[in-house]
């Protein structure tokens, strides 16, 4: 429901905070000048939203989203996505608007109301640029990645951890889950300051309890896979597919192969993760202390997960995809990817779902091209 601007007024303290990390006025005042005016002001949030409410199009997108912004909140990397589809919808109508880019000055009139508005933009964007995210919303709304998605998710939460169960449902996941879906949840790119969008990708494998709570040896880790055949065969998957040739990270194989076996570890006892937050490193949950006269063989084990050329090369090729399927130059691929994908007939997307079918199929030829 599209209700009219009414603008929230914000704690004192918060506006005195953002006032004084607004930038100063770009026009220099001498002496006696009076203070700038809206119209003397470069691209101000109030010029932006005259000029918004001018467009039907894009006045209905802010409405939209001025009473989306109340009930958003930022989600824990644990909990299930909470921005409705309709929201992000609209924050992607105002991408190419006057409204992103708009400035509240320190000197102008009606402070109050033009970082109204700017807040109301730029709390549904950092939402919206959380590629993490949007996989996530992804998988919500296809019947199959969700059921599957729900079941690690239960299995592998604290009250209910049982490992041995976790990773069941975590290789039972990645097994059937549709490859898209697997990967974008796993290998989503993430702003570098992001650590929100980087602890949701790394909570994807749930390291709580799907990895064991003290590191092990490595060498030992691997001995408790070679005595599962499906682990066995997993590895040796891995070490063929995603074996560097030169010092320039040369695959023995193209990515993508690389890239499914290294999904077909998670679940095994060789289970790999990132490590952080703030980057793409990923490494077995083991260690090399105390192997004597193995050290070697065990830092060889060790570093061909967390040193692997191949393997980061093919994770960040990964990631470069998916942020293109989000870029600008793709016209809404998130809902024409959920329109597509969705396949429960008792599920409707909003109205305005069909004119984006459009872009269905290309997204669909890059997926099957990769």
């Amino acid at each position: 429901m599209v209700r009219p601007l009414n603008p929230r007024p914000l704690p004192p303290v918060v506006l005195m905070l953002l006032l004084l990390l607004l930038p100063p006025s770009p026009l220099p005042l001498a002496a006696g000048d009076p203070l700038p005016t809206e119209s003397r002001l470069m691209n101000s949030c109030l010029q932006a939203r005259r000029k918004c409410q001018a467009d039907p199009t894009c006045s209905a997108a802010y409405h939209h989203l001025d009473s989306c912004t109340s009930s958003i909140s930022t989600p824990l990397p644990s909990e299930e996505p909470s921005v409705p589809a309709d929201c992000l919808e609209a924050a992607q109508q105002l991408r190419n608007s006057s409204l992103i880019g708009c400035m509240c000055h320190r000197r102008m009139k009606n402070q109050v109301a033009c970082l109204d508005i700017y807040w109301t933009v730029h709390r549904a964007r950092s939402l919206d640029s959380d590629l993490c995210l949007k996989f996530a919303m992804l998988c919500t709304l296809n019947d199959k990645c969700d059921r599957l998605r729900k079941a690690y998710g239960e299995a592998c939460s604290a009250p209910h951890c049982q490992r041995h169960v976790c990773l069941r449902q975590l290789l039972t996941f990645f097994e059937k889950a549709a490859e898209p879906h697997a990967q974008g949840l796993l290998l989503c790119p993430c702003a570098p300051n992001d650590r929100g969008c980087g602890e949701r990708r790394r909570n994807t494998i749930a390291p709580n309890c799907a990895l064991p709570p003290v590191a092990p040896n490595c060498l030992e880790l691997r001995r408790l896979c070679f005595s599962d055949p499906l682990c066995r065969s997993r590895l040796v998957d891995f070490q063929t597919h995603c074996h560097p040739m030169d010092i320039l990270g040369t695959c023995a194989t193209e990515q993508s192969r690389c890239l499914r076996a290294y999904l077909g570890l998670i679940g095994t006892a060789m289970t790999p993760n990132f490590v952080s937050n703030v980057n793409t490193s990923v490494a077995l949950s083991c260690t090399c202390r105390g192997s004597g006269n193995l050290q070697e063989e065990c830092e060889q084990l060790e570093g061909f997960f967390s040193h692997n050329p191949c393997l980061t090369e093919a994770i960040a090729a990964k990631m470069r995809f998916h942020s293109q399927l989000f870029s600008q130059d793709w016209p809404h691929p998130t809902f024409a990817v959920m329109a597509h994908q969705n396949e429960n007939p008792a599920v409707r997307l909003q109205p305005w779902v069909p004119s984006l079918f459009s872009c269905t199929l290309p997204l669909i030829l890059l997926l099957s091209l990769w």
